[in-house]
């Protein structure tokens, strides 16, 4: 889907973000991550509206933040405690800081939204640059469900009822990795298309990312409960250690 960069996701969906897009996990990821992490500077990639980065500043946490869009910041600039967040304006395929941090983390499968394998290493690798030594990267991803696929095509009904219909259609390209998603309602108001472009990565291939850039796998669960990683995983958590 050509036109899609680094800005592009928060244009079409921070009006909506908050609303749209809640997978339920705040709470437990934000004290998975705040055990993790301990008394050190924090650098959460693409923070978004804020969804992690607020309540892990209530609770005393230095964090700042890296972001592409400026819609999105402007969204969380908006909320109480948002100003007070330090947050970059780059792409997190490649940035630079001259601030140090001994926790990064990435959540919500937004590695994929880098839509080539030579983004995701350069992400890993901006990352690894601005740890500390024995600094950690948390990141979450689905685990791809290729089963779903005929003809490398999907549409699935998202939301039903008597006004609206949602349904969300994808096509897969198995060589490239990626997932071309157009997502579609119609409500008594129109209709409104949403793209979205993103590149799985197989559990392994991240870790050998991860690996390119002096990083090393600490930990991988199947949940943010510490749930154990299985082939019958649906997504997981992995947290890499900066070697060196």
């Amino acid at each position: 889907m050509k036109g899609f960069g680094p800005d592009t996701f928060g244009s079409l969906y921070a009006d909506e973000y908050d609303d749209l897009h809640n997978p339920g996990t705040t709470e437990a990821s934000v004290d998975l991550i705040a055990e993790l992490a301990g008394d050190v500077a924090m650098l959460e990639l693409a923070i978004g509206t804020g969804r992690m980065a607020l309540p892990l500043a209530g609770r005393g946490f230095d964090v700042s933040g890296l972001e592409a869009s400026p819609e999105m910041v402007t969204k969380l600039r908006e909320k109480p405690g948002g100003r007070t967040i330090p947050v970059m304006m780059s792409d997190m395929a490649d940035f630079q800081t001259d601030q140090s941090y001994g926790f990064a983390f990435l959540v919500f499968n937004t590695l994929f939204n880098l839509t080539s394998q030579h983004a995701q290493i350069g992400c890993f690798g901006s990352v690894s640059k601005c740890l500390t030594p024995g600094g950690q990267f948390l990141v979450e991803t689905f685990v791809p469900n290729l089963a779903r696929f005929q003809d490398n095509r999907d549409v699935t009904v998202s939301k039903l009822d008597k006004n609206s219909v949602w349904l969300e259609a994808v096509t897969h390209d198995p060589v490239e990795q990626t997932l071309s998603y157009q997502r579609i309602r119609y409500t008594p108001d129109g209709v409104k298309i949403a793209p979205l472009v993103m590149r799985y990565a197989w559990p392994a291939e991240m870790d050998l990312m991860a690996r390119l850039a002096r990083l090393e796998l600490k930990h991988r669960w199947g949940g943010w409960q510490r749930e154990p990683f299985t082939a019958h995983s649906e997504m997981h958590v992995s947290v890499y250690e900066k070697i060196g």
